[in-house]
């Protein structure tokens, strides 16, 4: 029997393993609240709803370009312009399968086996996973409330050598931090200066509570900026996602995307062209104030389960939160909390692998009634 390679031996991503318990006690139980997941509790915009409907009507729905095609790669350049004040060509856009398929094309044309990239500890455990598979040197950065655990110009000073690349998510993932974006532009200048390519994980915009969030490409276009249609477009399963890619990187993404998977979903690409339309934006800003409603109920109740240290959550709709006075075995304690309350967690271990053993991550991406009656379990099974 064939033994699988190296690279296929790869750390879990823990919340794929959370849902998968929180699906089998739905089945047994009927009581789960899902706050493990990253992903709205909401569908899609009515008018990309509209939009699929019509494609599969009058569509062959066939393969597409590689990049995607050229309507809905206007309408992301568009979007760019509008919100950001960057100049940006539809042949600067790549559409992909995900930003998750766009990150895998993205380090196999950018970076060797042997090469080094930094991320952020805690940070998103599917970069330092992929990463790693590919044979590529990761240096986590340990980032803590001093800096809205968001890296420093100080921090890559401070490196021991240069790294081929930087990787900065804002909003974060676990953390819901936005990076100040004075200190975005001095990391962009600081990798261009040093050849490094910044490699700026954008996917949560739109989701933010008062903070701004700044762009790469407006102090960089040789920096690569990826967003997606997941978060704040409530479009997780339609798979698709973009990257602004500088000139060097077009073509050898582009040629590695149509061979790893031919064209992202031609139905998901027909109907987010209605994305960027002002009415899919008014009901999906709707989502945003629920998810702000969802935020302030959970500050509110976090000192109930004796939490007083927790990430500020700028954007995104996560809580990061250290239960050192609840466990030190996070893994084990989110497994125990599902099995007594039904309330699916992620344990920080996703995402900090030194430190995460005393943290877990809160989504509250759901209703603001099942934020709630969950935090209400917690609160009654952190105090027997």
């Amino acid at each position: 029997m064939r033994t699988p390679s190296e690279r296929g031996q790869v750390e879990p991503f823990h919340v794929m393993e959370v849902l998968k318990a929180g699906a089998e006690r739905a089945r047994t139980h009927g009581d789960v609240i899902l706050m493990c997941a990253g992903q709205p509790s909401t569908p899609a915009p009515q008018a990309v709803l509209d939009a699929a409907r019509d494609a599969m009507s009058s569509h062959t729905l066939g393969y597409t370009e590689t990049t995607g095609i050229l309507p809905l790669r206007e309408a992301i350049a568009e979007h760019h312009q509008s919100t950001y004040g960057v100049a940006v060509r539809p042949d600067q856009v790549c559409v992909t399968t995900g930003s998750s398929g766009g990150f895998t094309a993205l380090f196999l044309a950018a970076f060797d086996p042997g090469d080094l990239v930094v991320m952020t500890r805690p940070g998103y455990p599917a970069y330092r996973n992929t990463l790693q598979a590919l044979g590529i040197r990761v240096h986590e950065l340990e980032c803590g409330a001093d800096t809205r655990y968001q890296p420093t110009v100080a921090m890559l000073d401070a490196l021991p050598e240069t790294p081929d690349g930087v990787i900065i998510a804002s909003p974060a993932n676990p953390t819901g931090t936005i990076i100040d974006e004075t200190e975005l532009a001095a990391i962009a200048r600081w990798c261009d200066q040093r050849g490094a390519l910044l490699v700026s994980d954008e996917i949560y915009h739109g989701v933010s509570y008062g903070r701004p969030c700044s762009s790469a490409w407006q102090t960089s276009t040789s920096s690569v900026v990826v967003g997606s249609v997941s978060k704040y477009y409530s479009m997780t399963g339609w798979r698709l996602g973009w990257m602004l890619l500088p000139e060097s990187l077009a073509r050898p993404v582009e040629l590695l995307s149509g061979n790893l998977s031919i064209c992202p979903p031609a139905v998901a690409q027909h109907a987010a062209l209605a994305c960027f339309t002002p009415e899919a934006r008014t009901e999906l800003d709707g989502h945003v104030h629920r998810y702000a409603e969802s935020r302030e109920l959970l500050v509110q109740r976090l000192p109930q389960l004796g939490v007083t240290s927790y990430a500020p959550p700028d954007g995104a709709f996560y809580a990061w939160c250290d239960i050192g006075h609840l466990t030190d075995d996070s893994t084990a304690w989110c497994r125990e909390v599902l099995s007594r309350t039904g309330v699916a967690i992620t344990p920080g271990v996703d995402f900090d692998i030194v430190d995460g053993h005393r943290f877990m991550r809160l989504s509250f991406a759901g209703s603001t009634a099942e934020v709630a009656e969950a935090m209400d379990r917690l609160v009654d099974y952190t105090s027997e």
